[in-house]
């Protein structure tokens, strides 16, 4: 299990609440879903109740417990080393226009318009 993982269920258990915890987190609410289904995966169970009210099932009782020991053991630069989201738009690079000798001139795969 990765830290990352265990501080995002941390988070999630603390707030019950699976907006508010990728608010606190900083993170895209896709990507709390995703890492907690990716710890059910590994854990082979179902660690919260996704249905109002959010609750943690015993089995996440027991992952929440091995999760602050496992956050407290950890380095403290580990916790806050955690993956920053990323995203964005990615940005068209701009060309640098035409060559100063030919401005003013037509280009030269273009016909002048005829009068």
């Amino acid at each position: 299990m990765k830290l990352a993982h265990l501080v995002r269920f941390s988070a999630l258990a603390e707030e019950l609440h699976f907006p508010r915890a990728a608010a606190s987190l900083g993170i895209p609410l896709a990507s709390l879903y995703t890492t907690i289904d990716k710890l059910e995966e590994e854990v082979g169970q179902q660690l919260v109740t996704r249905t109002p009210p959010t609750r943690l099932t015993p089995a996440g009782e027991l992952l929440l417990e091995e999760a602050h020991a496992r956050i407290a053991d950890a380095p403290p630069q580990a916790a806050a080393a955690a993956p920053k989201p990323r995203g964005g738009k990615a940005k068209a690079s701009k060309g640098t226009g035409r060559a100063p000798i030919v401005k003013g001139q037509p280009k030269p795969y273009k016909k002048r318009q005829g009068r």
